[in-house]
């Protein structure tokens, strides 16, 4: 019976997750209608000297570096380490400091990008449905209120640590969250118009 109910949440939650990424008020408006996609972005003022010094400091070398440096050494005793990080944190209040991420050729195919960016956001709206599938919340607005929490969660994961220890800008930060919150919105939504004639938590059952 677990089966059987299981097997009817998941293709429920399937048949409303393909219909909402394929719906055009989930087709990213965030993107489209709002510009948050650019927020906190910049550009350098000489780029070509930029990317001149790029290639000549890190040449083929692919990679997410971080500046001020502060390793040690492989070797490096607990105590060197230390103070390799109170040398580094002294660098950055005094200087530069940042992340970057650098690849010295890359090529752009958008039809490829925008595939896996389709593909992920179609399996969080899945899994998100399936989740709510698994409740027994019955009104309209508990429905949306459950997909947008997740929404949240999923928003502060990864923004605010990379705000809070990496030193992300704050309008960048609370660009990125908006976005993935209005696109959990939108499912939510989606969802809750999509599952109203559905009986809660039939999984559970």
């Amino acid at each position: 019976m677990l089966g059987s109910a299981f097997g009817r949440s998941r293709s429920s939650c399937g048949e409303a997750g393909a219909q909402l990424e394929s719906h055009p008020l989930i087709a990213t408006p965030q993107y489209d209608l709002l510009p948050l996609g650019e927020t906190g972005m910049r550009e350098f003022k000489d780029e070509a000297a930029m990317l001149d010094a790029l290639k000549t400091n890190l040449g083929d070398a692919r990679g997410l570096y971080h500046f001020p440096g502060h390793k040690a050494g492989p070797n490096a005793t607990r105590q060197e380490k230390s103070d390799a990080m109170k040398r580094a944190m002294e660098k950055a209040a005094s200087g530069p400091s940042g992340v970057l991420l650098y690849h010295p050729t890359r090529e752009f195919s958008f039809g490829k990008l925008l595939g896996i960016e389709f593909a992920t956001e179609l399996l969080e709206a899945v899994l998100v449905i399936f989740l709510l599938t698994q409740t027994r919340i019955e009104s309209f607005g508990g429905r949306i209120g459950f997909v947008l929490f997740a929404g949240i969660l999923a928003a502060i994961t990864t923004n605010i640590p990379y705000w809070n220890w990496y030193g992300f800008p704050s309008n960048y930060t609370a660009a990125y969250m908006s976005i993935e919150i209005i696109g959990f919105l939108c499912v939510g939504l989606a969802a809750a118009l999509l599952l109203k004639n559905r009986s809660p938590g039939s999984a559970t059952s």
